[in-house]
């Protein structure tokens, strides 16, 4: 029952009328659903096929609203069928439905081509989105734990939601515009941590190339992207890593950083600690964050 209403549907959004191994569908259908005094077994199937596709679509269609503006609904519903297709739903929640998206779109570049690189730009921001809406936020670290600790023993892990990304594209405008009044996750704020106007953009505008990188994360049950300087991207993807606290700071060798070093990665840390990126030294069973 379950394969049959997962199944993809075919041209029209009908049922498909052969089953995997070639039968006719009807016929396998006929063993374990009965027809009625209006509907034939086939018929009242099709029903829950349908409406089964007619919800994912919907669900991956909110979730993915920069995605679908930078394809065109042609285009991405043509992916959203391909990626359903190949990766079905295998969560008891609907959130995890894109979880595998990034990964399709790198080994089936076909069907966002020509925008591959933008399209996965896209995906990665609004799959983090996601992951900062509702992912695990754990105890934070508190600056007092790490008095009195050796640097060369603090390994720092990041909360669950926080996600840490290098773009090609910059985007993050472009969406936060979008899920104004779209997305499933709508009721959360996007918001940069300078101010901007809020105009209409255009595709043009999104395709803008020039590398950079953001931190999207919860505060507040609300959700940001913030932007990171590359020293900073380094040093917090060292620390994600695994990294202990001083090698995670070796990363920043050879980069230039305005001010006096040591004065600008401590307010760096300052600021993450105040926005509770980091979890506590004890908050994380199986991963110890002091190294013996």
């Amino acid at each position: 029952m379950a394969a049959a209403v997962m199944r993809p549907l075919a041209r029209g959004d009908k049922m498909q009328v052969k089953w995997v191994d070639g039968r006719a569908t009807k016929v396998v259908i006929n063993q374990f659903i009965k027809p009625n005094d209006r509907l034939t077994s086939f018929e009242r199937l099709e029903i829950y096929n349908r409406q089964y596709w007619f919800r994912i679509r919907q669900c991956f269609y909110e979730d993915y609203p920069g995605l679908r503006a930078i394809l065109g609904d042609k285009q991405f519903e043509r992916l959203a069928d391909a990626y359903l297709a190949h990766y079905p739903s295998e969560s008891f929640t609907l959130r995890n439905l894109g979880s595998r998206l990034v990964k399709f779109i790198e080994g089936e570049p076909r069907w966002v081509s020509p925008h591959k690189q933008l399209a996965l730009d896209m995906a990665r921001l609004e799959w983090a989105h996601i992951e900062a809406f509702d992912n695990e936020a754990r105890p934070p670290l508190k600056t007092d734990d790490m008095i009195g600790l050796d640097a060369a023993k603090i390994c720092l892990q990041l909360q669950p939601h926080l996600t840490l990304l290098e773009l090609k594209n910059e985007i993050a405008d472009y969406l936060i515009e979008l899920k104004k009044n779209s997305g499933l996750r709508s009721e959360a704020s996007n918001a940069m941590e300078q101010n901007h106007r809020h105009k209409k953009m255009g595709r043009a505008q999104v395709m803008k190339r020039k590398t950079n990188f953001l931190a999207v994360h919860r505060y507040q049950d609300l959700v940001y992207y913030k932007q990171l300087e590359p020293g900073q991207f380094r040093l917090l993807s060292a620390l994600q890593n695994g990294a202990t606290l001083d090698k995670a700071c070796v990363e920043l060798a050879g980069l230039k950083i305005s001010g006096d070093p040591g004065e600008t990665i401590q307010k760096w840390f300052s600021n993450w600690a105040a926005l509770g990126w980091f979890c506590s030294l004890e908050s994380s069973p199986g991963k110890p964050q002091i190294r013996k």
